[in-house]
């Protein structure tokens, strides 16, 4: 029996990478789960794929991080066809979805708060496209405000760096993401504090004369010039960063 990958299970594979926490990406995680069924493969091979494309991974080796070594020709190929074009890989991953989960036998509900098989159908393009760039945003930063470390996915959010409906290019561009709490992330869309490009937070004596709660004005105050926790994939970029931070100057000065 020929085991090799096919491209489309890879891109499935590589669907899955950009939904698992790289550290956290075990036999067991819903995702992970969820594209074996749908190709018939082990957990543990779909898990094996996911830690190839780590090899590839420029935000994992900017960290020091090094992924499996036992990557294919298909695994590089597929990084580098979808690699900054995430759009076109939600788009082609998504009809394979609909393709191989409407085959599936497994119907379990996994939790991926992503739709399945023809369910996809169902919701508009720009609503799956926030889910996946929710999931993304979520999963790099390991489900953990980068300012505050609040760890409950009920109170997280994906913003973007660069407003949703400034940059068409970059709205499912992970890169243009930070996990956020709910009031850091109003604050942010708000400029009432900005992130420099060096990764370090700039809290405006705006926002900081707006809190009456001395313990919340007290951890403000200690996180000024701070740097943020970084993810483990998809870095923020620089450049967006920065152009949100000279919006924020123009204002706060």
């Amino acid at each position: 029996m020929n085991n090799r990958w096919t491209r489309d299970e890879v891109i499935l594979a590589l669907l899955a990478y950009c939904q698992v926490p790289f550290n956290r990406a075990s036999n067991s995680h819903p995702w992970v789960v969820r594209i074996a069924n749908a190709i018939h493969r082990t957990p543990a091979a779909v898990k094996m794929k996911i830690g190839n494309f780590g090899a590839f991974d420029p935000s994992l080796k900017e960290r020091g991080i090094v992924g499996l070594s036992g990557y294919s020709k298909t695994d590089e190929a597929v990084w580098n066809e979808f690699y900054g074009r995430w759009d076109i890989l939600l788009d082609e991953a998504l009809n394979l979805l609909i393709k191989y989960e409407s085959n599936s036998v497994n119907d379990l509900d996994l939790q991926t708060h992503f739709p399945k098989g023809k369910e996809i159908f169902t919701l508009s393009k720009s609503r799956v496209n926030q889910l996946f760039f929710r999931n993304t945003v979520l999963s790099s930063y390991n489900n953990q405000c980068c300012i505050s470390g609040i760890s409950s996915p009920l109170l997280l959010e994906a913003s973007h760096i660069m407003p949703w409906r400034e940059n068409e290019a970059a709205r499912t561009d992970p890169s243009n993401g930070l996990c956020l709490n709910s009031l850091l992330h109003q604050a942010y869309d708000n400029f009432l504090f900005s992130i420099t490009s060096s990764y370090t937070i700039d809290i405006s004596c705006q926002f900081l004369e707006s809190v009456s709660n001395p313990h919340l004005r007290e951890f403000l105050i200690s996180k000024q010039g701070r740097p943020i926790i970084l993810p483990d994939k998809f870095l923020p970029n620089r450049d967006f960063l920065n152009e949100h931070y000279l919006r924020y100057q123009a204002i706060s000065v």
